[in-house]
């Protein structure tokens, strides 16, 4: 499907997302969001896709919501934008919930809704020039698409509330040091990296990435023993698996796997 705010391809079974509004800063306005929400709902029906990579045009991964249609969104009404706010979170749960990994590379101003997208992302990797926060308080906002919610559970309330609270913009190296990303990089290594870093998924066992994302995040939101259950559940899965029987029989035989997610 063709986009007018996002490009598409595919390299075998990775997908690399791009933002495509760089005049902007690659910040969303309505036809993008939509336009988001179709592909994501495609990928995620996408069997043959093992791997997404998700980045910006420009010099910017994403701004977040353009400011010059903020004030149609104040004028929506509560319920329409409660609707609207929903189908915005719905993307990024969807990105979340996804049964691949997903890249974000950061190759410039991840603010607001960006930054959120990128939090929605299984690995955050960034280019030395990037710049990350939330900047709604200074417009009488708070992040409020998982800004606030996943935040807290990946750098801790303390860190959280300096980044929420104050508005400020940190450098890739600050986000790195509090966890907010995993690993900084000059610019022109951050997409070969993440492509490099797609492909080593890829190769893997695609149900095993699939139950490790489902059950890592269930982990993150319940108790040590529920954890373990949902460790056991995933795990009586896989052992019936023909890639699980593969893997074992490569081993053995020193050779690399040749998985089928089946």
């Amino acid at each position: 499907m063709a986009h007018e705010f996002l490009k598409l391809h595919a390299e075998g079974a990775i997908a690399v997302l791009t933002l495509n509004r760089p005049d902007t800063l690659n910040s969303w306005n309505q036809k993008m969001r939509d336009e988001m929400r179709d592909a994501v709902r495609d990928l995620t029906a996408d069997d043959r896709l093992r791997v997404l990579v998700i980045t910006g045009e420009g010099r910017a991964f994403s701004a977040g919501e353009d400011v010059r249609g903020m004030q149609d969104l104040a004028d929506a009404g509560t319920r329409s934008f409660r609707r609207i706010a929903r189908n915005i979170h719905n993307v990024f749960d969807d990105l979340e919930a996804i049964e691949i990994p997903v890249i974000a590379a950061i190759n410039g101003v991840a603010a607001g809704g960006g930054l959120e997208l990128a939090l929605s992302c299984d690995f955050r990797l960034a280019s030395e020039g990037a710049k990350l926060g939330f900047p709604e308080t200074n417009v009488g906002l708070i992040p409020g698409s998982g800004g606030c919610s996943r935040l807290v559970k990946l750098v801790g309330i303390a860190k959280a509330k300096r980044l929420v609270m104050t508005g400020e913009m940190v450098t890739a190296h600050q986000a790195f040091a509090m966890g907010l990303v995993e690993e900084v990089l000059p610019a022109a290594e951050l997409m070969p990296h993440a492509m490099h870093l797609a492909r080593q998924l890829a190769a893997k066992a695609p149900l095993a990435l699939g139950l490790a994302k489902i059950v890592l995040n269930g982990c993150a939101n319940v108790d040590p023993d529920t954890g373990r259950n949902l460790e056991r559940l995933g795990q009586s899965i896989l052992k019936k698996t023909d890639d699980h029987l593969e893997g074992a029989k490569a081993f053995v035989e020193k050779r690399r796997p040749e998985f089928k997610g089946r």
